[in-house]
């Protein structure tokens, strides 16, 4: 989740429909231009007990981030607080539990995002050797209840964990106990935006059945290949969910922005403080009728702060948002953004990729949604067959699309290779998820602190 940076706003008061659709038009970008921004969270355990670090004990959050500090990042504060870290390689943020997460600098190619994703995690290892602590990569704690985890102090959590309740029966467990991979991704134009949106978030099911990996809650398996994205069912679905617009005829930025005015509102930052507003309407708002605000007319960033808070499958701000894959090891980080890379940088790609889903009814598509938590690749597909069936048919694509992208590190190899740890999968017929359950069930014999030997 983003991170407030900007404590003094002088920016210009909403005054017309043309400022709310203005952020997607100042991201069209020609080609050459276009960039990779990969996000990765990790969940972070005491070495000792296995307990989530608190922010303010001996070896905890806090001290981990000023420990980064010494590797060039810079602190970001908010209540006197560092709670993020801004540097070369993009940002450090922590998410409500103390997930911590980065996420990476807009790159030319995939080599460079591994390269970033490397030093960072060169870097935590280093500083975990300090703090003794560890990190995780699955999708969402294994073994942790709600209370046993601890809040970090970000303005912004306190409003959400005070909403969630409100408005669903998991939003906690997303906020609290769940990681995720993401890679946003630009587009030249409203056309070209309107193909990757709609090919992409048709197939997130199979991004989210490639990643599944949160197999356990507090212990126990619970039935699911990925709970994560199950948790995003009953979250808050006036701000999640397949957005069957989307698919509609004449959706383009304006339909994208009418649909962020009704998703209800989390807060508005104001002199350095968060002030809750949820559930209120950015209509009344640009009304001069906000109840948190009243008389007070939004802002350009106030805007910005809104497009953050909407949590579909995938998202559209000055850039594309790929939100469907459970947080994983460094060795399937990187499969990530050459999926969506591969599938919708190159035009002969992407036009492939939309020929195979094109067909798909949104009934079809949000039964495929629904399946994927728990049935990964044997989710059934619209018009028949299984996710499986067209798995091998989209690596296909996306390594067709990086060959013809012609990226090539220093000893000669393009992109392609960094598929290879979905391929493996898709050979195999076992998501991540299962391999676990598989140990679990097998050589762990039911012991889920074994978990804690596939830290980083």
């Amino acid at each position: 989740m983003s991170t407030q940076q900007v404590s003094d706003r002088n920016d210009p008061v909403i005054e017309n429909s043309a400022q709310l659709i203005a952020p997607m038009i100042k991201g069209e970008k020609p080609r050459e231009r276009w960039r990779i921004g990969t996000e990765h969270e990790k969940l972070v355990f005491a070495r000792g007990d296995h307990h989530a670090p608190s922010y303010e004990e001996p070896g905890g959050i806090r001290d981990m981030l000023k420990s980064l500090e010494d590797f060039g990042w810079e602190p970001v504060l908010e209540g006197g607080n560092v709670i993020a870290l801004a540097g070369a390689d993009g940002g450090i943020s922590l998410e409500p539990a103390g997930q911590l997460e980065l996420s990476g600098a807009p790159l030319e190619n995939l080599h460079q995002t591994c390269a970033e994703t490397g030093r960072h995690l060169d870097q935590v290892k280093a500083i975990g050797e300090r703090t003794g602590t560890g990190f995780l990569g699955l999708g969402m704690w294994p073994d942790k209840t709600r209370a046993e985890l601890p809040i970090m102090p970000k303005g912004r959590y306190d409003i959400m964990l005070r909403h969630m309740p409100r408005v669903g029966t998991m939003g906690l467990d997303m906020m609290l106990r769940t990681c995720t991979i993401q890679v946003n991704l630009d587009y030249s134009s409203e056309a070209d935006m309107v193909q990757k949106f709609r090919t992409s978030l048709a197939l997130q099911p199979l991004a989210t059945a490639l990643f599944a990996n949160s197999p356990f809650t507090e212990g126990k398996p619970n039935g699911f290949l990925s709970y994560r994205s199950h948790i995003w069912s009953d979250t808050d679905p006036a701000r999640t969910g397949m957005l069957p617009f989307v698919f509609e005829d004449g959706f383009g930025y304006e339909r994208y922005a009418e649909y962020m005015l009704d998703v209800p509102m989390y807060f508005v930052y104001r002199d350095g403080k968060y002030i809750d507003a949820a559930g209120q309407s950015f209509r009344d708002f640009l009304d001069g009728k906000l109840p948190a605000l009243p008389g007070e007319r939004p802002t350009a960033s106030d805007w910005i702060d809104h497009l953050s808070t909407a949590f579909p499958e995938v998202r559209l701000k000055s850039f594309l948002e790929m939100r469907g894959a459970d947080g994983g090891p460094w060795s399937r980080i990187c499969a990530l953004p050459a999926l969506w890379v591969g599938l919708l940088y190159d035009q002969t790609a992407l036009d492939a990729a939309w020929d195979l889903v094109k067909g798909w009814d949104m009934d079809g598509r949000e039964a495929l949604r629904s399946a994927v938590p728990k049935l990964g690749l044997d989710a059934p597909l619209p018009g028949g067959g299984k996710l499986k069936d067209i798995a091998a048919e989209v690596l296909a694509i996306s390594r067709s699309g990086l060959a013809a992208r012609a990226q090539f590190n220093k000893a000669g190899d393009n992109e392609c290779a960094f598929l290879n740890p979905l391929d493996e999968i898709v050979a195999s017929g076992k998501v991540p998820a299962q391999r676990l359950l598989d140990k679990f069930h097998g050589e762990w014999n039911g012991d889920l602190s074994r978990v804690y030997e596939e830290a980083f």
